[in-house]
């Protein structure tokens, strides 16, 4: 309690102080020690917490587990855990569910983390490391999440902030204080490495390398004869060796309701007056004058650009005339102009009826030549002719309101527990079913709303109506989990016959390879066998477009004058090393490379010494697991 009281102190005389005079406040360096637990108090100040179901833990629950006599609070793995499932969940551009982020083994890595963090507090403890009062209530005052309208620290931000996050002030004065002194712990066992100049030299000399090659793809057209026509048995025998090829994958068999705004547009009335307006608000669009395709090349003087003109008629190309003034043919393109965009010179250019150049003509930026590269034809859509596209996206967006007035009425319906079967025989609503897999995108599978509900969907759950991006609603549900199942050989024929012939050019076409690269090793040039590709130097991290993934990577493990034959299934090629060249040994590209790697060596030493570190405070301090608890919290995401 008197390290509580001392607390209050320090950040009442903070708040004191900045209430006397904030304007003279000064912006204050960061310590280096600043708490994490600060900055994921931000982040989830800013995001919050609503929409996710989670609540707080009362009753006996209160830790997942404990390392020697430090315990794992519940809450503090509640609120790590929904962290890392939203960051995650940014990366991947979508909401995961926790059985999502299991898959992805984001829990175990959340419970690894606290048992990390356990373990070290309780080993600060067992040899008394800690921080005093004054440290820890700077820190608190410095946070900018605690600092008022003022940019001072503010108390009444201070508790709706730990409020929102469900912490007392103790709790998190207590945390802020373990934070620091895990962190002096943290840097006393990973301060200090030095990468060894054998690694880096080692490192620096595998990134560097350089490495040129020349390339032969083969194609069927090299192959003396093609692949004949296999017989049955061979087709079957084909189909049951590669059984894998002709299966299913995993489908989600579901059973949905749509009502998009083309299944009713064409019921929805219409009116003829606004059909008439909106032509007339888009007759620019219908009634359009003669435009040019024009390009503009502005002089600095009359004289300048009849000098141009005068080069011009004599039989310099125009691009030269242009690259003369130092500018490019994309910086004189003025697009399709009408004669009046043209000002005074439209007349001239408009009068042309085949490509041509006019000029000197004023423009607003001075005397220019005009080369006119194309006509387009006036347009003249009439009401008449333009009905039929106005009518439909009319009626299109009558239908979008009107299923936006049904939206209410069906979730009234589902909430009362009628089935989408139901909705289909009492609704506009039609129903369909699909097994829906990750490759799925035709039809209702092609909105991203549909993908991502049936992603998410579970057997069991009860449907809710899903708005889609064209103004159309559904509602699905998952009846079953269809098991990968073979196709069978009749269904599959073509493309077993397909995959047949594939897989027999490309046996031909290895052989054709295998055999260059005997003359080659026996002194033939590459080159006398086909049209070879020279490319490089190139590095380990660069891309090669066009190729096989595996071309670098076989590239780097080969010797000088090399040949290899590249083969994918898809790709075959002969691929010969032309030189190897190390990096350089000095210089500044080499230094900066150097010291990245040095650093990224001593990062990883640091962070593998932690890891043995805390790996030897667990073993040794004991470690128990609540599962239950754990069950627990799970239950309150789902």
């Amino acid at each position: 309690m008197a390290k509580q009281r001392f607390l209050r102190q320090q950040m009442a005389k903070s708040t004191t102080k900045s209430t006397k005079n904030p304007t003279d406040d000064q912006p204050k360096k960061k310590a280096k020690g600043t708490s994490a637990v600060v900055w994921i108090l931000m982040g989830m100040l800013v995001l919050g917490l609503g929409g996710f179901g989670i609540t707080n833990f009362g009753g006996g629950v209160t830790t997942i587990g404990s390392v020697g006599d430090r315990e794992i609070d519940v809450n503090d793995y509640q609120r790590a855990l929904q962290q890392d499932i939203n960051a995650l969940s940014a990366q991947v551009g979508t909401q995961l569910t926790l059985q999502q982020a299991q898959a992805f083994g984001l829990d175990a890595q959340v419970r690894q983390k606290l048992i990390n963090t356990a373990a070290v507090d309780n080993e600060a403890e067992r040899i008394g490391i800690s921080v005093d009062d004054a440290r820890v209530a700077k820190e608190i005052t410095d946070q900018p999440a605690f600092k008022g309208p003022s940019g001072a620290f503010d108390r009444d931000t201070y508790r709706y902030t730990l409020d929102r996050n469900r912490l007392s002030e103790s709790q998190y004065e207590s945390k802020m204080r373990e934070d620091l002194s895990r962190s002096l712990l943290q840097g006393a066992v990973t301060g200090g490495f030095i990468a060894p100049d054998a690694v880096t030299s080692t490192l620096y000399a595998y990134i560097s390398e350089r490495r040129s090659y020349s390339l032969l793809p083969l194609t069927s057209a090299d192959l003396q004869s093609q692949p004949g026509t296999p017989e049955e048995a061979e087709l079957k025998s084909y189909y049951e060796t590669n059984i894998a090829q002709f299966t299913r994958p995993e489908a989600r068999r579901i059973t949905y309701a749509a009502l998009l705004p083309d299944d009713i547009a064409d019921k929805m009335p219409l009116d003829e007056a606004a059909l008439k307006q909106m032509y007339e608000d888009r007759k620019a669009e219908y009634v359009q004058p003669e435009h040019r395709l024009v390009e503009r090349l502005v002089f600095p003087t009359e004289a300048a650009a009849a000098a141009a003109k005068t080069k011009l008629d004599a039989g310099t190309p125009f691009e030269t005339l242009v690259s003369d003034r130092g500018v490019s043919l994309s910086d004189i393109d003025l697009g399709d102009k009408a004669e009046a965009d043209l000002g005074a010179a439209g007349p001239a250019i408009f009068a042309l009826t085949e490509p041509g150049v006019v000029g000197p003509l004023p423009s607003d930026l001075g005397p220019a030549l005009y080369r006119m590269n194309g006509v387009l034809a006036a347009q003249n859509t009439s009401f008449e002719d333009a009905r039929a596209d106005l009518t439909a996206e009319l009626a299109t967006d009558a239908a979008r309101r009107a299923i936006d007035d049904q939206i209410e009425g069906i979730d009234d319906r589902l909430a009362s527990g009628a089935t989408l079967e139901d909705l289909a025989k009492e609704t506009d609503m039609k129903l369909g079913q699909i097994d829906f897999t990750a490759s799925s995108n035709e039809g209702i599978a092609g909105y991203p709303a549909f993908r991502k509900a049936a992603d998410a969907a579970a057997v069991g759950d009860f449907p809710e109506v899903v708005q889609l991006d064209d103004g159309g609603i559904f509602a699905l549900r998952l009846d079953e989990i269809v098991p990968p199942a073979p196709i069978p050989f009749d269904e599959a024929r073509d493309a077993v016959a397909a995959s047949w012939h594939k897989a027999a050019e490309t046996k031909a076409l290895t052989a054709l390879a295998e055999g260059i690269k005997a003359k080659v090793e026996a002194g033939a040039a590459l080159g006398t066998f086909g049209v070879v590709a020279v490319s490089g130097p190139v590095t380990r991290s660069s891309t090669v477009e066009g190729n096989l993934p595996s071309l670098l990577t076989t590239l780097f493990k080969m010797q000088e004058n090399e040949v290899r034959v590249l083969n994918d299934g898809a790709f075959v090629a002969l691929l010969q090393v032309n030189s190897l060249t190390p990096g350089a040994s000095d210089g500044a590209d080499a230094a900066a490379l150097k010291g990245a790697l040095s650093s990224q060596v001593e990062q990883a030493l640091s962070q593998d010494a932690f890891q043995l570190y805390t790996d030897a405070l667990t073993n040794g301090a004991g470690i128990t697991i609540n599962q239950a608890a754990i069950n627990a919290v799970h239950a309150q995401f789902r």
